[in-house]
Parts: C-alpha cells; sequence; structure tokens
C-alpha cells in the first residue's frame, strides 16, 4: 500500500492538509501570532527576551525540521515530503531574522559600540551570528532561478546549511547557563539527523569494499 493511500485512507484531513501550503504557512506563522498575542496581553515580565528567545527557538527548529525532510522521505518512500523543504527552509530563515532584528533593534538599538561590547562580554552571540551569515545566501538562492544559475554549483553551496546549524545549536548550547534540557535535546536531533546522512553515505561504500 502506498503511502499516499494510506494517508487518504486513514487520515484524511491530515492528507488534504499536507497538500495546501496554505495549512503549512498557517502552522509556520503561529507562533509568531502567538508572540504577539503573549506580547499585547502586557504580563510578561521581560517581552523582549520572550521574544529574542522564541524566535531564536523556532529558527533552530525549523532549521532542524528542513533536515528532517531527506530522511523522512527515505523512510516513508513518501517524495511529497520534499516540496516543503524549501517553505520550511524559508520560515527557518524568517525567524532567524526576526531573532536578529530584535537583538540588534530592541536590545541594543543599533549601538555599535555596545553591540561590540556585547560581542566580547558574550562570544556566544558571535556563533549565532556566523549561522545567521551561513543562512543568508541559502535563502537568497533557494528560487528556481538561482538553481539553474548555479547549477551542480547550487547543492554543494546549500552544503552550508550543515556548519549553520551546527553553529546554532552551540550558540544555544553556549547561551544556557543552568537547564541545558532544550538545547541538549536540539544537539541529539542534529545529531541524529547528520548522522543517517552519514550511514548513507557509508553504507553503498562500505558494502562496496566487501
Amino acid at each position: 500500500m502506498s503511502i499516499n493511500h494510506d494517508l487518504a485512507g486513514n487520515t484524511p484531513l491530515l492528507y488534504r492538509c499536507l497538500q495546501h501550503k496554505a495549512c503549512w504557512w498557517l502552522l509556520l506563522l503561529t507562533p509568531l501570532l502567538r508572540m504577539v498575542w503573549l506580547v499585547l496581553q502586557g504580563e510578561l515580565v521581560n517581552p523582549i527576551e520572550f521574544i529574542t528567545h522564541s524566535t531564536g527557538t523556532w529558527a533552530l527548529s525549523l532549521l532542524c525540521a528542513t533536515l528532517a525532510i531527506t530522511p523522512l522521505r527515505q523512510l516513508s518512500g513518501w517524495a511529497g515530503w520534499q516540496r516543503y523543504r524549501r517553505l520550511l527552509g524559508l520560515f527557518a530563515f524568517f525567524y532567524a531574522c526576526l531573532h536578529w532584528l530584535t537583538y540588534l533593534w530592541l536590545d541594543q538599538f543599533f549601538a555599535l559600540d555596545a553591540i561590540v561590547a556585547d560581542l566580547v562580554k558574550r562570544p556566544f552571540i558571535l556563533l549565532g551570528m556566523l549561522a545567521f551569515t551561513l543562512l543568508l545566501p541559502l535563502a537568497i538562492t533557494s528560487t528556481q532561478g538561482w538553481m539553474r544559475r548555479l547549477k551542480r554549483r547550487w547543492g554543494q553551496l546549500h552544503q552550508l546549511v550543515y556548519p549553520a546549524a551546527l553553529l546554532g545549536v552551540l550558540h544555544y548550547l553556549w547561551l544556557v547557563k543552568r537547564d541545558l534540557t532544550t538545547p541538549l535535546l536540539f544537539a541529539t536531533g542534529l545529531a541524529l539527523l547528520l548522522g543517517w546522512r552519514l550511514w548513507r553515505w557509508v553504507k553503498p561504500r562500505w558494502g562496496g569494499a566487501g
């Protein structure tokens, strides 16, 4: 039985949602709507810290979700997962932009001297900036037009997603001082995603050697 038939027969609502990007857009914008709602309620002790933390967490979550698309496709046999990888990646970049804009604007008020002093005091911020810098060309070249222009180099360029994700996890690990549960979960998830790719790359070579 194909996974398309299984999805359609057993979970028709889920199947229909997976076929329409509008459902994905609504789902992916929900964290932002929740943030806006909570801030407007005026009950947050530190709204800037809340926005910074939430946007960073969602950026990293969606980046890991983007990396999970290929294993999902390979394990499930459903090629339809692939069509959502670009959308997930762009939303990861969107939340990363909000994360850095919150820091630069609401936290530091674009004061260059304050930002430099903060980088010296908290160098984990530099890791996040490097991760964002690596994501920038990936977002710019995510269109079909850039795929045609770059050809084989497009795939090589988009390998930058791996060090970007790694830097993002290290940024989170270094940021947290006490409870490391959440950043360690991200680290474990990323290790599994990268480990799966390494295993898929190594397995045929080991088989060939045997």
